[in-house]
């Protein structure tokens, strides 16, 4: 199963961005999506699950949750816009990735059995940061996770 994740896209889907997430099966935003047509256009491609990051406000962010914890592929994963504001021991809890956005840096890290990955920004370019997306791969219980830098 591929899961396609996106993140800190602030009203900007970059047409590579689109089809860097082709033939995904699911895809996550994890926050500060920026218009609610960014969440209409990725719909198109496939399932989508969403969170609401410290800029989505307004009518059409209201009923978009703050955090996700899922089932996906045999794995649990937790969505958070700001990893740093975490309020729980995903050790403790279980949870085998976290996806987070909020600083624009790409990462994938394991720490204690859990996959920290933070897809960076899809949106404008922040500083001299890359514009970047993560797919993340579930085999067999497994997940692998790969960084796309877009143009």
């Amino acid at each position: 199963m591929r899961i396609g994740i996106i993140s800190d896209t602030h009203g900007l889907l970059r047409p590579e961005a689109l089809a860097a997430l082709q033939g995904c099966e699911r895809l996550i935003h994890a926050g500060d999506i920026g218009k609610p047509q960014v969440l209409e256009a990725l719909e198109e491609l496939a399932t989508l699950d969403a969170i609401r990051g410290n800029v989505d406000s307004g009518d059409w962010a209201v009923a978009i949750p703050e955090t996700l914890d899922l089932r996906i592929g045999g794995l649990r994963v937790y969505i958070i816009h700001d990893v740093k504001t975490m309020e729980i021991d995903p050790v403790a809890e279980g949870i085998d990735v976290v996806i987070s956005g909020h600083s624009h840096q790409p990462k994938i890290e394991q720490v204690n059995d859990v996959l920290y990955l933070n897809p960076g920004s899809a949106g404008r370019r922040r500083f001299k940061l890359p514009i970047s997306l993560a797919l993340l791969d579930i085999e067999d219980g497994q997940p692998r996770a790969q960084l796309v830098t877009l143009g």
